[in-house]
């Protein structure tokens, strides 16, 4: 067997990364904790590799312009296994795991992903194109019209797990390791970005069976876009519309209003004034970075507590843990960034302790939105909710 090396880079906060690769070759990065109690060394893949799923081929819908990536290997992705087989523990004799050994935080490349594993350019792509598919031209060849036209779905899919223990999630960690997933998000966005054909990076978290969340490991995921995504390139617009100073505006605007939740030096966290979902924050920093890669040192540390309590806060409001999407909007790689700001979109469709919306025909057919609950209502609950959780200092 051939043992992957382990390369050691010291990263912000003092965080180390240890990247290597699985069984497979697929990659795979440690992020160890300022105060880890992990040695340097990390136990080698003992799987049998396995063959990877062909890149996913994309499906223009003519009457939309938005690509669809037909990525079927999906189909056999872990549903709801019990924790003795969680597939993002370290594994052990009897669970042959995503991950080989113990770990603060681990990022991988998803083994059933919606985009890549091919690249723009590559042997993979290539073959993908001798196969039928269109070869990726860029931006501008996404937007050309025509029926049946294909791209692959090149780019990267990756599982970033905020802990080996088996449940919880993002704002049940420590104010230590939280700062790690912070300083892991900013690494892969970097990373990402410069790989050939990606043009977004998009880190997010899912939360709760409501959501559709198949495993109740602590994680999240991280995916790189072969095109700037539908709701992107609406901001985008909206930009072109109200001026490139829209954000600024924004901020000024809600940090006048009673829809403030949280706020700190660096960071805001308020109910949106026009909020689609029964909950919904945003949390913005307060000057302009186009990218989690961006923000500075001061930012980040900042940002580890203040999440941190925004989220308990979230789960304050109710007896039962609250299910969530949690979207890092960043600006596109090659457009909009001296004008589209870095931005958490923080949603969920709890509308009561046990009731949830469901996006049915306004919503879901047209786009049409009805909102259940005013924005200021919602923001005076989350505001008493988060007032309730002591500063968050471990």
């Amino acid at each position: 067997m051939n043992i992957p090396e382990i390369r050691a880079e010291a990263l912000g906060a003092g965080v180390v990364k240890r990247s290597t690769r699985m069984a497979d070759g697929r990659e795979l990065i440690y992020y160890d904790d300022p105060d880890t109690t992990l040695g340097p060394e990390r136990a080698v893949d003992g799987r049998d590799p396995f063959a990877r799923p062909e890149t996913a081929i994309m499906r223009r819908d003519v009457l939309t312009g938005d690509w669809v990536s037909v990525a079927a290997a999906r189909q056999n992705r872990a549903f709801l296994p019990p924790a003795e087989l969680d597939p993002l523990a370290p594994q052990t004799p009897t669970n042959p795991s995503e991950i080989p050994s113990r770990y603060d935080v681990a990022v991988f490349e998803n083994k059933s992903p919606s985009f890549g594993p091919a690249l723009a350019g590559t042997d993979a792509a290539a073959g993908a194109v001798s196969a039928g598919a269109d070869a990726p031209l860029g931006l501008d060849d996404l937007a050309a019209p025509g029926l049946g036209r294909t791209r692959i779905s090149v780019g990267r899919c990756e599982v970033v797990c905020f802990s080996p223990e088996d449940s919880g999630s993002f704002g049940t960690q420590t104010r230590v390791r939280a700062r790690t997933v912070i300083e892991a998000w900013a690494d892969r966005t970097a990373a990402l970005s410069a790989l050939p054909g990606v043009e977004q990076v998009f880190p997010f978290e899912n939360r709760g069976e409501a959501i559709g969340v198949t495993l109740a490991h602590p994680h999240g995921q991280i995916y790189a876009y072969p095109y700037i995504t539908p709701r992107t390139m609406s901001l985008l617009s909206s930009i072109d519309r109200e001026g490139p100073d829209v954000f600024a505006r924004i901020l000024e605007f809600e940090r006048g209003s009673e829809r403030v939740i949280l706020e700190g030096e660096h960071w805001t966290a308020f109910v949106p004034f026009a909020a689609r979902w029964p909950l919904e924050v945003h949390l913005m920093p307060h000057r302009h970075v186009p990218d989690l890669a961006s923000t500075s040192t001061a930012e980040r540390d900042e940002l580890a507590p203040l999440y941190l309590r925004l989220l308990r806060g979230v789960d304050a409001l109710y007896d039962t843990p609250t299910p969530y999407i949690a979207a890092w909007h960043q600006a596109p790689v090659h457009r909009g960034r001296d004008t589209a700001r870095l931005h958490l979109q923080l949603t969920s469709p709890r509308r009561a302790a046990d009731k949830l919306k469901y996006l049915a025909g306004s919503e879901a057919a047209m786009g049409a939105w009805i909102g259940d609950i005013p924005p200021e209502t919602s923001a005076e609950r989350l505001r008493e909710a988060v007032a309730s959780i002591a500063e968050v200092t471990e």
